[in-house]
């Protein structure tokens, strides 16, 4: 074999080996209705501050729900957190987050108050499992697997 052959092939099975560039970081707005009170509001800001490094959050208050359709951004995929809606298990729901970030809109999770219904047209609805949480405990369940996911994508350790 060549030798310039020999440095071509095997920097092109190096190249196989190599950690892909880092992909553009996806927006992901949660709207949820109501205020955030404590406990939770501390359990929101820690996830907040893990996920700066994978995606760029906005969280959005609102006071009631004829305020939420106005804040939805207008290149975004809409996801209702009800409970009718699909479910998925972390790693099917990291897969949705890429997918979602491959088609470079904006994601956007719109969260109810505590007496639930929002009239907002979304593009899917999405279920954290079939037990009733309240709604200030859902933003911290899907803050954390907003998280979970982007750790999974990542190859790095926190997901088991």
């Amino acid at each position: 074999m060549d030798v310039e052959l020999a440095v071509v092939v095997l920097l092109w099975h190096g190249s196989q080996y190599r950690t892909p560039r880092p992909a553009r970081p996806v927006r992901l707005v949660v709207i949820a209705v109501g205020r955030l009170r404590p406990p939770y509001a501390d359990d929101v800001q820690h996830y907040k501050k893990l996920l700066a490094g994978h995606a760029r959050l906005e969280l959005v208050e609102v006071k009631d729900d004829s305020q939420v359709q106005r804040r939805i951004p207008d290149r975004a995929f809409t996801v209702l957190l009800e409970s009718g809606g699909t479910t998925y298990d972390s790693e099917r729901f990291s897969a949705f987050l890429e997918q979602r970030r491959q088609s470079g809109m904006d994601l956007c999770f719109v969260i109810g108050g505590p007496r639930g219904g929002i009239a907002v047209q979304g593009d899917m609805a999405l279920s954290l499992g079939p037990m009733t949480l309240p709604h200030q405990l859902a933003r911290v369940v899907l803050l954390e697997q907003l998280y979970r996911g982007h750790k999974i994508l990542a190859r790095e350790p926190y997901h088991y």
